[in-house]
């Protein structure tokens, strides 16, 4: 259990990753019950296209004191610039070549995000910064998240990736983001997140046919 490696000296604390707030509390009372140790952390993804957090998962942590460490504040590549609307999208190379959907611009999904970057974009020139810059600063800048996680793969994406670690975002720039993505949502789907078995599992959310015949 993840209490006896504490206990034993093992690790000092432990959390989860991109449970969703009714797990994050049904997990906090289970320990409570149980005299156990509790999650610390949650590590949401977490981005200007990706707000879905903010509903209700950050203001949940908020309550029970819970750290929350962010990832994918670049939302796998879309806020660094490199991609553009009406720009071509080598769905062969790089990142696109794992996940061509992800990155296919005639997906609507795809055709959303890269709309949303145009104006981020703007937003970033407007206060004379990057739009890397931009997103990293954004997620620091919700009271409920304590860190971001990068990945620079390069140190000049590390040194871009940084500058935005010192910025801080004035009202009307995050009332101006507001507009382009309200709080609480998102523009795609977070994919690579762990999905409900009530989603994933049809069987959670159907009734068995013979009930579905009987009426």
């Amino acid at each position: 259990m993840l209490t006896d490696l504490v206990t034993q000296g093992k690790i000092r604390a432990f959390g989860c990753s991109s449970f969703p707030a009714s797990d994050v509390v049904e997990a906090y009372h289970v320990a409570e019950r149980r005299n156990l140790q509790r999650f610390r952390t949650e590590q949401p993804p977490y981005s200007l296209l990706a707000r879905g957090i903010e509903a209700e998962l950050l203001p949940t942590c908020e309550r029970l004191g819970m750290g929350v460490l962010v990832w994918s504040p670049l939302a796998f590549g879309f806020l660094t610039g490199r991609y553009r609307k009406g720009q071509d999208i080598d769905l062969t190379a790089g990142r696109a070549a794992l996940r061509p959907a992800r990155f296919d611009p005639a997906l609507a999904e795809t055709a959303a995000k890269l709309d949303a970057v145009e104006q981020l974009v703007e937003v970033a020139d407007g206060i004379g910064r990057t739009l890397p810059e931009l997103a990293i600063a954004f997620a620091a800048a919700h009271p409920a998240v304590t860190s971001v996680i990068i990945g620079p793969r390069t140190m000049e994406q590390l040194e871009a990736t940084l500058k935005g670690a010192d910025l801080v975002l004035d009202d009307a720039t995050l009332d101006r983001i507001d507009e382009i993505v309200a709080p609480g949502t998102n523009v795609y789907r977070a994919d690579g997140v762990w999905r409900p078995q009530a989603l994933v599992d049809p069987a959670r959310r159907r009734r068995p046919v013979a009930e579905r015949a009987a009426g």
